[in-house]
């Protein structure tokens, strides 16, 4: 059977702006009939890839999502001295095993671009340029099918492609199914962004030459308690890892850690927001995944919105317990506000969903 791992997260952020719309304001949803702010999946999956947790301690086993391949393998030739033209010949060819590439750019024809982004692990990146060294000595490039089972891989240890997965349109037999499901969060109370009418002044102006402002803005910010929800599919990520059960430990590891700490890092530099999971509850089990944000269908009210968010969470999840069975075999909570658990205590008990060798 197989196992999940369940986190659930409640988040206090300040007055912020960290995943804004296509109008530059934070991003919203309407939830139970009640307008919530949201972080965005998308948002959120990029901040975990490149926070402390994933960087260092993943350090090596990252991919890179990028439609620039092509253009790195031709640097690389170049710097070893592969004329330009031969450098970008041989580059184009091999960067077609992630896509397909875009039209030349008449303003800079040097550039290798493809059409999509394509999420590229360190050993996919490391035998593209092997091969492509290949051809520079005379071999003959493999092409079609032939040349993207050369470089491409259906698993290894790039854990970041191993949780979130990835679609290649142009060789879907190496797409990956994510094991890792990452929900939008919302705020479990009634939340819409306010407006900030700002001024900046120049400071070489004199009050002589004028009184007022030397620029004038508008931003938009919210601010609330924000309820997150992830699903591992913990035998998957042993999978997409090629098996490699002590990465797939230091994977969730990473994880956890990521999912406590990271944010989204819009306006940062105008709100500081560095916010760490007040409350976080680890769920274990083989049962199908269930997710708690039922719980905020009707909006948290009152003085306490964390305290009442808290309540809420565990109303539900022990409600769903009542009518379809316990949800998890055995689970950890850490919440700040009480001094129960720590961040260390959930990250070990995290580790433990991995399933033993076998």
């Amino acid at each position: 059977m197989t196992t999940f791992l369940q986190l659930h997260l409640l988040t206090v952020y300040p007055p912020s702006n960290p995943n804004r719309d296509d109008q530059g304001r934070p991003k919203e949803a309407r939830y139970g009939g009640t307008p919530r702010l949201r972080l965005s999946s998308q948002s959120i999956k990029r901040a975990l890839r490149f926070s402390e947790p994933f960087r260092v301690g993943l350090a090596g086993n990252l991919g890179q999502r990028t439609k620039l391949i092509g253009n790195e393998i031709r640097k690389h030739l170049e710097a070893q001295d592969v004329p330009a033209d031969e450098a970008y010949r041989i580059a184009s060819e091999v960067a077609k095993a992630f896509g397909k590439l875009a039209a030349q750019d008449k303003k800079r024809p040097e550039l290798i671009q493809g059409t999509t982004l394509a999420f590229i692990s360190p050993e996919e990146r490391r035998f593209a340029i092997d091969l492509a060294e290949k051809a520079v000595a005379g071999d003959a490039l493999p092409a079609g099918k032939d040349l993207a089972k050369t470089v491409l891989r259906t698993a290894d240890g790039a854990v970041d492609v191993a949780m979130f997965g990835r679609m290649l349109a142009d060789h879907s037999d190496f797409s990956r199914d994510a094991a890792v499901q990452v929900g939008h969060a919302i705020t479990t109370h009634r939340a819409q962004s306010e407006d900030d009418y700002f001024t900046a002044l120049d400071d070489l102006k004199t009050r002589e030459d004028d009184a007022g402002g030397g620029h004038l803005g508008e931003h938009a910010f919210g601010s609330g308690v924000y309820y997150l929800y992830a699903c591992v599919n913990c035998d998957l990520l042993v999978d997409n890892l090629g098996k490699d059960r002590n990465l797939a430990r230091r994977g969730i590891d990473a994880l956890v850690r990521a999912l406590a700490t990271a944010t989204p890092t819009g306006k940062q530099n105008s709100h500081a927001h560095h916010p760490r999971a007040a409350y976080l509850r680890a769920e274990i089990g083989t049962a199908t995944p269930r997710d708690l944000t039922g719980a905020f269908f009707q909006a948290v009210k009152g003085d306490d919105l964390l305290g009442a968010s808290i309540e809420a969470l565990e109303g539900m999840a022990a409600c769903i317990d009542t009518a379809y069975g316990p949800a998890a075999e055995r689970q950890a909570i850490m919440n700040v506000m009480q001094g129960a658990g720590t961040l260390e205590d959930i990250a070990a008990f995290a580790v433990s969903a991995v399933p033993q060798d076998g």
